[in-house]
């Protein structure tokens, strides 16, 4: 039976799209009958409780973790880091035997993991997420031109060529690395999915639950749920709002989440002319989020174009569309392959107020579209973006490297 280490930043019980991806591929990949365990770094931000060195069980899957670090400063501390990875690794290789190490973004889980590979002659496959020098721009953490943008670029290049083979999560990251000279035959993209058991029945509308926040049968509800970086342009959804109550008075706006922006953003919405329109709720629960998509009549995302957006596909918006719920988004890279606009969904100009008013406003005054919108969103992500059929894509690469047949005969 093959045996699959996963290599990780972080994991459950922590919630963000990073985990519950990671989630959803190794319960896809423990039904088809592989044995899966992961194990996080030092920066995974909730230790828990194992028992000895069995791991942590959370929602049925085995977590190992590294221990703690000294503090250093950076670059010293990102060596560190790889450092006590590998040795974790190693240990669990020893003691677990592995087929495949399967790491996955940020670079520094790469690293580590080919470390442990070219000692002990295990196959690597790195599943890139998001390029790290372009996430660090967008959380506000780095800077585009910098030289440690450009060091982490060459480091994540040669993690590419160095490993057995790459996953990465949309056509964005395929291109860009295939710029960088990577042989296209060692890309595979395994798209981002929904898990169809936790999103696959919509709840119906909780009016409970919209009383507690004020939110009336008749509103007009726009919703963003997810993280408040300052990429994501929940700024720009705010801006437009004013715009949107002229054209639509009954327009109101729910955002669920938190992060960085979140006292700058509720600044901003206390001073709108309109700010009784604006609701924030806070994070939520991963358990509760169905309650807060059956009150949103459109999920908006609005965010900003930079390499991190026009190369990145987000998960949220196929959340929504599982959830039977309108999606409106920037016209970046990103949005463009999850959305076909005027079909699955909306795409409007990005980092423009306006624009972002015209198409709600434009949707909202057409709801006779609505139904047919909602069933072919839903359809696309039944058939072309669910796990179940998103893990047939690491089968035939996991043969390969299991294998050791070169990459010119990937499937």
């Amino acid at each position: 039976m093959t045996r699959i280490l996963h290599i990780l930043d972080h994991s459950l019980p922590a919630h963000s799209g990073y985990t519950f991806r990671t989630r959803a591929l190794m319960k896809a990949q423990a039904a088809k009958g592989w044995e899966v365990a992961g194990v996080t770094g030092v920066r995974h931000p909730e230790p828990g409780q194992a028992k000895g060195d069995g791991g942590e069980t959370v929602d049925g899957l085995t977590f190992y973790r590294t221990a703690p670090i000294a503090p250093a400063r950076s670059p010293i501390r990102e060596w560190r880091e790889i450092a006590a990875l590998a040795a974790r690794v190693e240990a669990l290789v020893r003691d677990w035997q592995p087929d495949l190490l399967h790491a996955h973004s940020p670079v520094l889980d790469a690293m580590a993991a080919l470390r442990v590979g070219k000692r002990m002659g295990i196959p690597v496959l790195y599943e890139i997420r998001a390029f790290w020098e372009d996430a660090a721009v967008g959380n506000g953490t780095g800077r585009e031109g910098s030289a440690r943008y450009f060091l982490t670029r060459r480091l994540e290049t040669h993690a590419v060529k160095a490993a057995d083979a790459v996953a990465v999560i949309c056509d964005g990251l395929r291109g860009d690395l295939i710029a960088r000279g990577v042989d296209p035959a060692k890309i595979v993209v395994s798209p981002n999915g929904v898990d169809l058991d936790l999103f696959g029945d919509p709840l119906p509308r909780d009016d409970a639950l919209a009383a507690t926040l004020g939110l009336a049968a008749g509103d007009a509800v726009i919703g963003f749920i997810g993280s408040f970086y300052d990429y994501e342009g929940i700024n720009d959804l705010i801006a437009a709002m004013p715009a949107l109550v002229a054209a639509e008075p009954a327009a109101r706006l729910l955002l669920v989440g938190g992060g960085p922006m979140e006292a700058a953003l509720k600044a901003q919405a206390a001073a709108s002319p309109v700010a009784g329109h604006i609701h924030f709720v806070g994070r939520v629960p991963h358990g509760e989020v169905e309650r807060y998509y059956s009150l949103i009549d459109i999920l908006a995302y609005p965010r900003k174009k930079m390499r991190l957006t026009d190369l990145v596909t987000p998960l949220k918006p196929l959340e929504a569309m599982a959830q039977g719920k309108l999606v409106a988004a920037s016209d970046v890279g990103g949005h463009r392959e999850l959305i076909e606009d005027g079909v699955t969904g909306s795409l409007f100009a990005p980092d423009d107020p306006a624009a972002i008013a015209a198409a709600l406003a434009a949707m909202l005054g057409d709801r006779a579209m609505w139904p047919e919108r909602r069933h072919t969103a839903r359809i696309f992500v039944e058939t072309h973006r669910n796990w179940s059929s998103n893990i047939l894509r690491y089968e035939p690469v996991y043969q390969r490297l299991l294998r050791r047949d070169p990459p010119s005969l990937a499937a």
